[in-house]
């Protein structure tokens, strides 16, 4: 069921391999192929408007219904064939997927009920059970058709229904509006499914309980002709999801009367990294008034105090990478993660989302806004900002400058010629300007003509392999994982190209954990990232975790033992960058807050010591974003934004996983509170 995997795709890092298609410039819309039968329901999978794939559902004179689902999302993307039936009360009795997956690994998936004896198998379970009762088989590799059965088989069976191999999935009705095209007019309801994901999977059906649409993020699926009823269909969900980002935020919000004291708490000093022990922190409104040793000095009656004995007090963490949706901005307060920076996002939605959050009707960190700029083509980016000449280039740079932002990505399909015309401009507005290293460059030239920084360690790893000219496609991810184990960091040219990055004050933003994830991480086993966490998490969530396992196939032993090694040679990497004094920013390019927490320790298994890994993911980051005059470390006249510590992340960086209480100015939120609202165990 494509929801519980898209849930949990929101902490793996969208790869792929073997696309040959898309090297051979593919186009962005791939046809249906010619076996799908004429009288199939078609709808289209759109990608900020532009269409990008098809669903196509049919049934055949048996009962037997089946479904095609495919998209291209810039060479990845499922190609799944799917089939179901149904018994007399709606329940699958038997599903199987065959194709690839979004990552382009093999998908084989098959699901049968034979007089109660239920028995799945697919990449990551097999299972069986003899008397499963009226119990609903939540799929893994099925089509989006799989999650409208469902909701059939709800409303058949009051709304609520026991699942396979765990768990409960219940459904709300929430609106009704009116969608039309040229020859017909539609009533259609949206649903919401709560027992899924963190949040609830929301659905539009029409009057005869047939899927109509459904919208993720900037993204979404909708019954063909009627694609312009879309953008309304997201304004009304958009809608339902603010309200209950709303309701959560009143509730998980405290608000101090007065000020807020932290009592007896040992401080991490973010500019010496180090531990100053018994220290009193003052609030006032959404500043910190005072820091000062503690001396059992009187404290305001009205005052809230917080016992910090035996507790660390930490400027709140910041996330340098990022693609910020409300369920993520969620997770990253439930981390500890009180600033975020958005590297490519929807204007529109991330505009909303960053005027909820500050309103004070969405819980999440405060957003620094980056924005992306494409080159057009079959490769561009899901966010459609585009420039092909030099006057494109800078009319993009001032939109986003004019919009507040203060940094412009440039992502894969740039031309290089294009990319001193951006710095330019975006230097004069007084923007930062990092990315991906543009095809047809490699890193030397990108920091040459005048990048501020550099995201994702492949491409510090590609500057070796000049000879990987095109890295628009999946190469960028595969030649790396089986060449970077044979660069010897410690020749000539990687010293100069160091030395480069350091007399041009280049920033590197490595996103390690998603690299680990994908060169290290198998289907079956609990990925590295959520390792943690895993037994608290809901359970589909976990079930598409080790659905994921990876996101690049792994064909045999031997290229295992590869993507491992050049690995270890990122890691390797890192270190030497560190040692070097590069600056090193903390990002994840992942979605489930607490992804952070294991890049974290990636940095800290390198070689870099932790409190140097917590100034780095506290004042390192205020710095380079030129914000440290009022966030990145505790001291008087800053904005409260901190996090308090069930232990000592100065001498064990995974303690930084223990968060008691998120203060963030000046209001306090905990973790215990926020994980239950979207279904986590408490610890």
């Amino acid at each position: 069921m494509n929801i519980s995997k898209s849930a949990s795709t929101l902490v793996v890092v969208a790869i792929l391999t073997s696309a040959l298609s898309a090297q051979q410039g593919e186009s962005p819309m791939p046809a249906l192929p010619p076996d799908i039968p004429k009288n199939a329901t078609i709808w289209l999978q759109v990608s900020d408007k532009s269409p990008c794939g098809q669903d196509a559902v049919w049934t055949t004179p048996d009962g037997t219904m089946h479904e095609f689902f495919q998209f291209n999302d810039r060479g990845r993307g499922p190609k799944t064939y799917s089939t179901y039936r149904l018994d007399s009360h709606g329940i699958v009795t038997f599903e199987e997927t065959k194709g690839v997956d979004y990552m382009k690994n093999p998908v084989s998936e098959t699901f049968s009920m034979k007089g109660g004896a239920v028995t799945w198998r697919n990449q990551a379970e097999e299972g069986h059970r003899e008397n499963s009762g009226r119990r609903y088989f939540v799929d893994l590799d099925g089509g989006p058709t799989s999650l409208t059965l469902l909701i059939k088989a709800l409303l058949r069976n009051g709304r609520k229904l026991s699942l396979l191999p765990g768990g409960e999935a219940s459904l709300r009705e929430l609106k009704t509006v009116a969608v039309e095209n040229a020859s017909k007019k539609l009533s259609v309801t949206l649903y919401a499914v709560d027992g899924l994901s963190f949040a609830p999977a929301y659905v539009w059906l029409d009057e005869e309980q047939n899927f109509f649409a459904s919208m993720y993020g900037f993204s979404g699926l909708v019954r063909e002709g009627y694609q312009e009823s879309i953008g309304d269909l997201h304004k009304v969900q958009e809608q339902m999801e603010s309200n209950r980002a709303s309701e959560l935020a009143k509730q998980l919000t405290h608000h101090p009367k007065s000020d807020l004291v932290i009592e007896n708490v040992t401080l991490f000093d973010a500019v010496n990294a180090k531990n100053v022990s018994s220290q009193r922190v003052t609030v006032h409104g959404e500043h910190i008034v005072s820091v000062e040793a503690e001396s059992g000095q009187a404290t305001a009656a009205d005052a809230q105090i917080v016992d910090g004995s035996g507790k660390v007090l930490l400027p709140g963490l910041w996330d340098m990478h990022q693609h910020m949706f409300p369920d993520l901005a969620f997770l990253d307060i439930a981390c500890g993660i009180t600033t975020a920076r958005d590297l490519a996002n929807s204007v529109d939605d991330l505009g909303k989302l960053k005027k909820h959050i500050e309103e004070g009707e969405q819980i999440g960190p405060r957003i620094v806004l980056a924005g992306m700029i494409d080159g057009p083509g079959p490769f561009e980016g899901p966010v459609k900002i585009l420039a092909a000449t030099p006057e494109e280039a800078r009319e993009r740079v001032d939109r986003y400058a004019d919009l507040g932002y203060v940094q412009i990505k440039i992502y894969s399909s740039v031309k290089p010629e294009l990319v001193p015309v951006i710095v330019e401009e975006a230097h004069k507005r007084g923007l930062r300007v990092s990315g991906h290293v543009p095809s047809g460059m490699i890193a030397e030239q990108f920091v040459r003509d005048g990048a501020d920084e550099i995201q994702h360690m492949n491409f510090i790893m590609l500057n070796f392999m000049p000879d990987v000219t095109e890295t628009r496609t999946p190469a960028r991810f595969t030649e790396p994982g089986r060449r970077a184990a044979s660069v010897d960091l410690n020749s000539a040219r990687v010293s100069q190209f160091i030395a480069l990055l350091k007399e041009h004050h280049t920033v590197i933003d490595p996103t390690m954990a998603a690299w680990e994830a994908m060169y290290t991480d198998r289907p079956g086993k609990i990925p590295a990232i959520d390792a943690y966490m895993f037994d608290r998490l809901p359970l589909q969530i976990q079930r598409g975790l080790k659905m994921a396992g990876g996101a690049l196939p792994v064909p045999d032993s031997a290229t295992d033992q590869l993507y491992r090694a050049s690995y270890a040679t990122f890691v390797h990497m890192l270190r030497k960058l560190y040692d070097s004094g590069i600056t090193v920013v903390a990002g994840t390019d992942q979605g489930s807050g607490y992804a952070l927490d294991r890049e974290l320790e990636i940095y800290n298994q390198a070689g870099v010591p932790a409190p140097e890994v917590l100034r780095i993911a506290t004042l390192t980051a205020a710095q380079v974003m030129k914000r440290d005059k009022e966030l990145g470390s505790i001291a008087p006249g800053k904005l409260a934004d901190m996090i308090l510590v069930n232990g000592n992340p100065t001498t064990n960086i995974s303690d930084i996983r223990k968060v008691d209480a998120v203060i963030k100015g000046g209001t306090v939120m905990y973790p215990k509170e926020l994980y239950s609202a979207l279904g986590v165990r408490a610890q």
